[in-house]
């Protein structure tokens, strides 16, 4: 989970054209912290995936949405 949603957060964050660090200063969490969140080092809680989703000004089920690299991976696990 901790890698979808940080492949979520990158892929989001480079579509709307933002940088670590302006997301640091519209959600008030460090560049240390995105960097090991886009990374999947980062296990954000709810209210973290809430904030930054407003930061990026998306549903913060975007950022938990499988992608395809999730969807391959669970059809290895079968």
């Amino acid at each position: 989970m901790r890698k979808l949603v940080g492949r979520n957060f990158s892929r989001l964050r480079r579509e709307k054209g933002l940088t670590q660090e302006e997301i640091e200063e519209r959600s008030g969490f460090s560049q240390q912290y995105l960097s090991g969140l886009e990374q999947g080092s980062r296990n954000p809680t709810v209210i973290t995936l809430y904030e930054l989703a407003q930061a990026l000004g998306v549903s913060h089920v975007e950022l938990l949405t499988p992608d395809a690299e999730a969807l391959r991976e669970s059809r290895k696990r079968r």
